[in-house]
């Protein structure tokens, strides 16, 4: 198991255009948040897709991570979101992941996404990541 701050530390250098900071790395679980500004605004004065989706799988990389150590060839293979009401323009997104299933090639999970502060959940994510293959 990787620590929060082996996670912090690694994603930075791995992925320094991320806006995305480790709050807490738990068992098969993290929270991710991302400050939201005019950037990740889209028309309609609402937080964009492509953000949410993004916190979204960076909490369950995180959570991953947190579970099997630096694993950094671990890869997105599904990501299916479901929207489910408008994220305030002027908080930022946090993300709450909860591992489903850890196997020995693949790793499920669900993050709930809200605006902080807010418990109604804007969003609904469920993933998979694919593990490298054991050489």
């Amino acid at each position: 198991m990787a620590t929060k701050q082996i996670i912090a530390e690694f994603l930075v250098k791995e992925f320094p255009q991320s806006k995305c900071v480790v709050e807490s790395i738990g068992e098969c679980s993290s929270i991710i948040s991302h400050p939201i500004g005019f950037d990740e605004l889209r028309p309609g004065g609402t937080v964009s897709g492509p953000v949410l989706m993004t916190v979204a799988d960076v909490a369950l990389y995180a959570a991953v991570l947190g579970e099997l150590g630096l694993v950094a060839l671990a890869v997105t293979s599904n990501l299916s979101i479901n929207f489910l009401r408008k994220p305030a323009a002027t908080k930022d997104i946090v993300g709450h992941c909860k591992l489903v299933k850890v196997g020995r090639t693949l790793v499920m999970g669900e993050v709930m996404l809200y605006s902080r502060g807010d418990d109604r959940p804007v969003a609904q994510v469920m993933g998979t990541y694919a593990l490298p293959a054991k050489t």
